[in-house]
């Protein structure tokens, strides 16, 4: 595994200094819940290595909002952590993962000493904002199977690979839809030749 400082190189040495003596890092297995929805956050997660999916729950759905992928952090657990208040949103591991977690007392410090963290966070903002507005895109104007090829072509290049290890009520789960339309749907782009599926998974062709 690499330092702390070859991770985050773009911070400067006096905040990683802080980093490294602040900071707790943990190792996660895969499938593991890191945060919960209604949490009080006190301490923030920042990916090294790994993948960590972010949810929000309306009643009974579960909708997919984003990935953590490494170098970066959540925002959402960010900004309640700064407010005290409950997180509305629950994060889990999709893989086996590295964490820096952060503590959120220091963090209001070094977001007021050091501009670079301030940077940070903003640009992480930016970034989940844009991808909001992609989302809200696609669930107005695509249909589902647009939407479906998009993700498991995104899947595929977070992956670095065609065969993908997922089962129809994962992919459900993520897309906020039920199994038996992911499975019509895949059918569907089966069809058409664009993936092909086997007890592996999906293949994207």
């Amino acid at each position: 595994m690499k330092s702390i400082e070859e991770y985050l190189d773009h911070f400067p040495k006096d905040l990683l200094k802080e980093i490294e003596e602040f900071g707790i890092l943990k190792d996660f297995p895969a499938n593991m819940e890191i945060l919960r929805e209604g949490q009080f956050i006190k301490l923030v997660p920042l990916l090294l290595e790994g993948s960590v999916k972010v949810f929000t729950r309306y009643e009974d759905r579960e909708l997919l909002l984003y990935y953590l992928e490494t170098g970066e952090s959540c925002i959402m657990s960010f900004t309640a952590g700064l407010k005290n208040a409950p997180s509305k949103v629950f994060a889990i591991t999709e893989e086996e993962s590295v964490l820096l977690l952060l503590p959120v007392d220091k963090l209001k410090q070094w977001l007021k000493a050091f501009p670079s963290i301030n940077d940070f966070f903003y640009n992480l903002y930016d970034q989940r904002y844009a991808a909001l507005l992609e989302t809200i895109n696609h669930l107005l104007y695509n249909h589902l199977d647009q939407r479906l090829y998009n993700y498991l072509l995104e899947k595929s290049r977070q992956k670095g690979s065609k065969q993908l290890n997922l089962r129809h009520r994962q992919i459900a789960s993520e897309l906020g839809t039920v199994r038996e339309v992911i499975s019509r749907t895949l059918k569907k782009l089966e069809m058409e030749g664009k993936v092909r599926q086997s007890s592996l998974g999906v293949e994207i062709l």
